[in-house]
């Protein structure tokens, strides 16, 4: 017989607790907006808890739920046109980046929201959640191939963006790389 249910209760709200403010910030630059990643990542947390002896046998749950939280997205993306994203981006567990702290964060934000759902998903995993070509792959549910090829479009649009050219040249002038 299996452990008993409070117990995969109180592990499924340990794991959900600590791994909250990561999905959200990955949520968030899916999305775009702060109540859709909320409800994305609520989501995403229903399935796994419904799942929870599959998702912690899977090895890495954070992983795991990181791909239900993808496909999620990939879902409702399908079903309406995407949203604007805004300018703040909420810190994961108090962690503050470079990104974070940018005065022009409005900007790539935007610059962002203009990608097509497959590349901001590869931009977002590979460049944010900083996953190998591999990694994002299995998140994605997609060959590494593709992921390359989603992360190099996006990455390509990005430059093109003229108010991120700007971000570029000030960075240089201030000697920041």
């Amino acid at each position: 017989m299996g452990e008993p249910k409070t117990d995969r209760d109180d592990e499924f709200q340990a794991f959900i607790v600590g791994a909250w403010p990561r999905l959200m910030r990955t949520a968030y630059l899916l999305a775009g907006e702060q109540y859709a990643a909320e409800d994305l990542v609520q989501s995403a947390a229903e399935k796994a808890c419904a799942t929870w002896g599959k998702v912690r046998r899977a090895g890495d749950p954070y992983a795991y739920v990181r791909r239900i939280l993808v496909n999620q997205h990939a879902r409702r993306w399908r079903r309406r046109p995407p949203e604007l994203l805004v300018d703040a981006v909420p810190d994961a567990a108090g962690v503050e980046d470079g990104f974070a702290r940018s005065d022009q964060r409005g900007a790539l934000m935007a610059a962002l929201a203009t990608l097509p759902a497959r590349q901001r998903q590869a931009v977002v995993l590979r460049h944010w959640e900083d996953l190998s070509d591999s990694q994002a792959s299995a998140a994605m549910g997609c060959s590494v191939g593709a992921v390359r090829s989603h992360a190099a479009k996006g990455i390509a649009r990005l430059r093109e963006v003229a108010a991120l050219k700007e971000l570029k040249d000030m960075t240089h002038i201030g000697g920041a790389v």
